[in-house]
């Protein structure tokens, strides 16, 4: 009788341990938590700025103060290797700095119709933000038109100039970033000649703008 109620025993023990695994399979398995993407720099972006300039013209004769609003866009790659991120932009902007003088009788203007930039970058990234240097190629549009007794010269013609500067940017949410950048731009001599009169100005802008990229 003993042998019995051992034998009962086991078997029901057995019966179980195969049931539990077989109920067991058939509750519902939480998925694992989606990994947290991890920040990163690299990769190509695109966005668009606006801002504002003021840029010292030299003696015109003049005033030398050049200033006004602009806006446009850029597009760019970055590498990042640790803390370090390497990079590279360009952009194009439309602005309107402009100024009109009138001096010993001549009339002069003087506008800054549009510049581009091409430029590396050399940033250090702490997590969502990084603070970067600039510098490059430039290419302005610096016009300068001189008028009297119904006669107009002017030079309207791209120059090649060269830029630095820096700023700080943020990526507050993943693929979009703001920042706020400043460049000075150097453009070469221009001269105009009226009457035998020589007015000779160089573009040395000031250029403060904030911007907003998309990172693909």
């Amino acid at each position: 009788m003993k042998h019995r109620r051992h034998l009962l025993l086991a078997a029901t023990v057995l019966s179980a341990m195969a049931v539990g695994p077989a109920c067991g399979a058939d509750l519902p398995v939480k998925a694992p938590f989606a990994p947290i993407p991890v920040l990163t720099w690299t990769g190509f972006y695109a966005g668009v700025n606006i801002g504002g300039g003021w840029a010292d013209v030299g003696d015109t004769g003049g005033s030398n103060d050049l200033t006004g609003i602009l806006g446009g866009g850029q597009l760019g790659y970055n590498w990042q290797a640790g803390n370090v991120v390497f990079g590279l932009e360009g952009d194009f902007q439309g602005t309107g700095q402009t100024r009109s003088d009138t001096v010993s009788g001549f009339s002069v203007d003087q506008k800054l119709p549009w510049f581009a930039t091409l430029r590396g970058r050399l940033g250090y990234a702490a997590g969502p933000w990084m603070l970067y240097a600039t510098g490059g190629a430039a290419w302005v549009d610096y016009k300068m038109e001189v008028s009297a007794l119904g006669t107009t010269v002017s030079d309207d013609t791209a120059k090649s100039a060269w830029t630095v500067g820096g700023g700080v940017e943020w990526m507050f949410v993943p693929s979009w970033s703001a920042k706020i950048e400043y460049l000075y731009l150097d453009t070469d001599d221009t001269s105009v000649t009226l009457f035998g009169t020589t007015f000779d100005g160089r573009a040395k802008n000031n250029i403060v703008r904030a911007g907003l990229n998309f990172h693909f």
